[in-house]
C-alpha cells in the first residue's frame, strides 16, 4: 500500500480553497492535514472537497483563529481532537486508518507560534506555547492508548536546526528559534522516539524551509526562510517513508498561504 500524506498550514481555508482545490488535483495525497483554518466547523467547505474524492473529513475549528482539518481518501475508524492547555483553542485532530501495517494514526498539530518575545515571565503567548509543548511531550509518555504506528504533522512553529533558518546568528534570539523552543521540542521528539522523516530524506547539512513571510516583496529572491513545519513518525514507521518533498512552488501560487505544504510518501506493505 502506497500512502502519502501532505500538511500544509493555509492560513484561511475558505480563502484559499482554490489553491487547496488545486493541490489536491495535481499531487492527490491520500491525506492532507490543514492548520490554521480559521473556520468554525458548521462553515467548513465539506463539498467541495468531497467533490474531489475526500469522503472522510475531520475538522476542529473555530471562528477568525486557528483550527485544524484532516481530509482522507480512505475511511476514518477512529478520530479524536484533543484540547491544550484548557484554552478552548482547536489546535489538534487524529485520525486513525486501516493499512497492510495495521492501524495507522496520522496527528495533526498546529502549536501556538508563542508572539513576539522569547520570555514566558513577560509574554503570555510564549508561556503558552511552552505549556502546549510540554503537554505535548506528557500525553505522548504517558498515554498508553497511543498505537506504535503514528505520524504526526503539522505547524510546530520551531525551526529547530540551524539549517532551518536563513541566518542562525541573527536569529538565535527570535521566536520559533530559540534554544528553550528547541529544547522544548526535543522533548516532544523523544516523546515516542519520533524520528524527523524530512530530515532523514534531504540531509540536515542542507538548508530548508517551509514558510516565508509576507512581508518580503519578492520572498523568492530573499529567500529568508524557516522550516516550521514537520512531518514525524514512530519506530514502526521510520523505514517505510521513501520520499519527501517540500512543494515551494505553491508558495508562488495565486493569493497563497505563507507556508508551503510538505508531501511525504510511505510503502506500508500489500
Amino acid at each position: 500500500m502506497k500512502f502519502s500524506v501532505i500538511t500544509w498550514n493555509i492560513n484561511s481555508v475558505r480563502l484559499r480553497l482554490p489553491i487547496v482545490e488545486q493541490l489536491l488535483n495535481e499531487y492527490s495525497p491520500d491525506v492532507l492535514c490543514l492548520q490554521e483554518t480559521k473556520c468554525p466547523n458548521g462553515q467548513f467547505p465539506l463539498g467541495a472537497f468531497r467533490k474531489l474524492g475526500y469522503e472522510h473529513i475531520v475538522i476542529n475549528g473555530q471562528p477568525g483563529y486557528h483550527g485544524v482539518a484532516t481530509l482522507s481518501r480512505h475511511p476514518i475508524e477512529i478520530d479524536h481532537c484533543r484540547e491544550f492547555c484548557n484554552k478552548g483553542d482547536t489546535r489538534h485532530a487524529a485520525i486513525t486508518i486501516a493499512s497492510p501495517s495495521g492501524p495507522v494514526t496520522i496527528h495533526n498539530f498546529y502549536v501556538p507560534a508563542g508572539g513576539d518575545e522569547p520570555n514566558p515571565k513577560i509574554n503570555e503567548k510564549f508561556a503558552h506555547k511552552l505549556t502546549f509543548l510540554n503537554e505535548m511531550t506528557q500525553w505522548f509518555e504517558e498515554d498508553k492508548t497511543h498505537n506504535q504506528n503514528m505520524i504526526l504533522v503539522g505547524d510546530l512553529n520551531i525551526a529547530p536546526l540551524e539549517t532551518d533558518v536563513w541566518s542562525h546568528k541573527k536569529l538565535l534570539k527570535v521566536v520559533s528559534h530559540t534554544a528553550v523552543e528547541i529544547e522544548h521540542l526535543d522533548k516532544v521528539q523523544a516523546s515516542r522516539g519520533w524520528s524527523d522523516v524530512i530530515r532523514k530524506h534531504i540531509p540536515a547539512e542542507e538548508t530548508l524551509f517551509t514558510w516565508w513571510s509576507y512581508r518580503a516583496k519578492d520572498w523568492k529572491t530573499a529567500d529568508k526562510g524557516r522550516r516550521l513545519d514537520h512531518i514525524w513518525v514512530t519506530p514502526a514507521l521510520t523505514d517505510k517513508s521513501y520520499q519527501v518533498e517540500v512543494l515551494k512552488d505553491v508558495r508562488g501560487w495565486d493569493r497563497p498561504s505563507d507556508h508551503a505544504p510538505v508531501l511525504a510518501k510511505f510503502d506500508l506493505g500489500n
